[in-house]
């Protein structure tokens, strides 16, 4: 597994925990940036605007107007972004049907 495949897992594993209470939330750090290249990150993917909505669950007026900046995705938007960038297989394996 990848590097960043772990760090998924443990990031889960943690998440986790803190849903238990067996861990305290504020050991947890996470950095989701300000901004995220939404465009760059669908064209990397080489989809339409959308077949990247629909594969993701996205709205594709939405996303349409992120990436003309019209608007920002929420944090949580963007989280969901850096992982369809950065670990794409997990998403797709995450949204399949089973």
């Amino acid at each position: 597994m990848t590097e960043a495949g772990d760090r998924l897992i443990q990031a889960a594993k943690e998440a986790i925990a803190i849903a238990r209470g067996e861990a305290d939330p504020a050991t947890y750090v996470l950095h989701v940036p300000p901004e995220v290249d939404v465009k760059r990150i669908r064209q990397r993917k080489r989809m339409s605007q959308t077949r990247f909505a629909s594969c993701y669950g996205l709205n594709v007026s939405r996303l349409r107007d992120w990436e003309q900046r019209r608007s920002k995705p929420d944090s949580a938007a963007r989280a969901y972004l850096i992982v369809i960038d950065r670990e794409p297989e997990a998403v797709d394996r995450a949204l399949a049907a089973d």
